[in-house]
């Protein structure tokens, strides 16, 4: 059946930079596919912390990206621009967007869309474009954590570091990570953590020292930056890979670099949004050849804290800055996705 897109949508806008308050419905008209986009009716969308940084103006947009927020969105496609060959209409796709997935309707790069496993619901799909793609990115495809190997991640209960913990023991590692609460390190510890560190009551570099036998990690993924950074050097292992892909305290360090040279590491890093789409397009093909399949037996699976409708989008942004939630938050635009929603 033939979907009959209308010629307006509603969608979250950004009245102004502020508080989740300024976050308002707005009518809009729907998005036209470029040549290689699909337009994707959108069932849900998730809701990340690159959003709350648009909202307060502190994350600049690349000049070609749709104003709205939301990066990460999951629905059906309902149109193809003329040169987009990969989609047809009906097919369930999740996407990583370009800005734009607050709203009904969204227009994406076709190579960055993939296929909704049939074991998965439109909200659950909906949270795994974004954290999928930049775990995947830095930790695989760049720092080639292997089967073997010892893992950190900072921030565990997040949306990124639930995805990290359940890939890297997917993949055959040993995974250490912190969080915020002893509630918080004991969902890390369900995900498969080997170890779960409260960093408000314990000294985690020295208990990552400890249970590596001082040996170190292979492979740490960093959100946190900032005082962090000279801990993180110190605990990794010869030949060592860090990646650094946020700064939740700060981009700021005085770092003795010796120890770069000592043990050989390599420290990298980046962001995901600023990529071109060819190289979007290259990441997804290699999650649909990894992960796609680790998806679909749900050997890994997105972990949802919350579900919130469209019109409640400021809520959602409450939450993710209060920090109280483990796993991802997620955005349910139409009826059908708030009413089958699944938090298991």
């Amino acid at each position: 059946m033939t979907h009959c897109v209308p010629d307006t949508m509603q969608a979250v806008a950004i009245e102004a930079p502020g508080g989740p308050e300024v976050l308002r419905l707005v009518e809009q008209a729907v998005p036209q596919p470029a040549d290689s986009e699909v337009l994707i009716r959108v069932s849900a969308a998730g809701v990340n912390r690159p959003d709350v940084l648009q909202r307060l103006g502190k994350y600049p947009l690349p000049p070609d990206a749709s104003p709205l927020p939301g990066l990460e969105v999951a629905g059906e496609v309902v149109a193809t621009g003329s040169g987009a060959t990969r989609w047809q209409a009906g097919d369930r796709v999740m996407a990583l967007t370009h800005g734009g997935g607050y709203a009904e309707y969204c227009s994406v790069n076709e190579g960055h869309c993939l296929s909704v496993p049939v074991s998965m619901t439109l909200v659950e799909a909906a949270a795994v474009p974004e954290t999928y793609f930049t775990v995947w990115y830095n930790v695989f495809m760049c720092c080639r954590l292997s089967e073997g190997e010892t893992f950190l991640v900072h921030g565990g209960s997040s949306g990124i570091g639930t995805t990290a913990i359940q890939l890297a023991k997917a993949t055959g590692c040993k995974v250490l990570t912190t969080a915020g609460s002893d509630e918080k390190c004991r969902f890390c510890l369900d995900l498969g953590a080997d170890t779960a560190i409260n960093y408000r009551n314990d000294d985690w570099q020295a208990i990552v020292a400890e249970r590596t036998n001082e040996r170190g990690v292979d492979v740490l993924l960093d959100m946190v930056a900032g005082p962090y950074m000279q801990k993180n050097m110190e605990l990794m292992a010869r030949d060592g890979r860090y990646s650094i892909i946020a700064f939740l305290r700060g981009p700021s360090a005085e770092l003795n670099m010796r120890i770069v040279l000592a043990k050989r590491l390599w420290i990298t890093g980046s962001t995901l949004r600023p990529q071109s789409t060819q190289e979007k397009s290259a990441i997804a093909e290699s999650l649909k050849d990894n992960v796609l399949p680790l998806l679909e037996s749900r050997r890994v699976r997105p972990i949802i804290h919350e579900t919130f409708p469209l019109a409640n989008a400021a809520a959602a942004h409450e939450l993710m800055e209060s920090s109280r939630h483990m796993g991802k938050i997620v955005l349910a635009v139409d009826d059908a996705a708030m009413e089958n929603t699944r938090n298991d």
